[in-house]
């Protein structure tokens, strides 16, 4: 009799021990499939930032360097996602993606200030369909970031507590996973300016 109460003590561990893998499992697919949510909404942003400065360069060519410089800016930031996107759980590569995004932040808010100046620009209706379109694409950036984060937290909270976190790294979730934060996070935040 003893013994069969001692078997069913361990198939009840052995089914909770699985039942935690199972749940590190699903939030860390979790997480990973927020983050490709990020992605296409990057690389949605990306395609749209060549079409801008390609519109603006007949009407600032005294400006070459702020467009070339949003054009690098913008490279980089597609470098990073590409490396982040392979492994979303990547601290480095997560890092590596908010230090680009910044960069690129801050290239285009030099351009939307230089583009004040140009009166023709701004009327240009290419110009005014190319900002409407990455206004849109900055607030759904800022969703699937914000999406990304939440299950990030999930991922992190669950696997930090007791008793996940004495099975976490033997399952291969030694890492906690990186939120995806931005250093001028609250100017991101809110809605760029873009202004005709």
């Amino acid at each position: 009799m003893t013994s069969l109460i001692i078997l069913a003590i361990l198939v009840v561990l052995v089914f909770w021990v699985i039942s935690i893998f199972n749940q590190l499992v699903k939030l860390k697919n979790r997480f990973q499939n927020a983050f490709a949510q990020i992605e296409v909404q990057l690389k949605r942003r990306y395609d749209l930032i060549p079409n801008l400065v390609e519109t603006a360069k007949a009407y600032m060519a005294h400006e070459r360097d702020t467009l070339e410089a949003v054009i690098s800016a913008r490279n980089a930031a597609l470098a990073g996602l590409k490396v982040a996107a392979n492994n979303p759980g990547d601290a480095g590569a997560i890092s590596q993606l908010a230090g680009a995004e910044s960069a690129l932040q801050s290239a285009m808010s030099r351009m939307n200030v230089v583009m004040e100046a140009y009166p023709d620009l701004k009327a240009n209706q290419n110009m005014m369909q190319l900002s409407e379109e990455l206004t849109s694409t900055e607030n759904r950036v800022a969703f699937a970031r914000q999406a990304f984060n939440d299950a990030v937290t999930d991922y992190n909270s669950y696997k930090q507590s007791f008793p996940p976190v004495i099975f976490a790294a033997s399952f291969g979730h030694a890492a906690d996973a990186k939120l995806l934060e931005f250093s001028d996070s609250a100017a991101i935040q809110a809605a760029p300016k873009v202004s005709f």
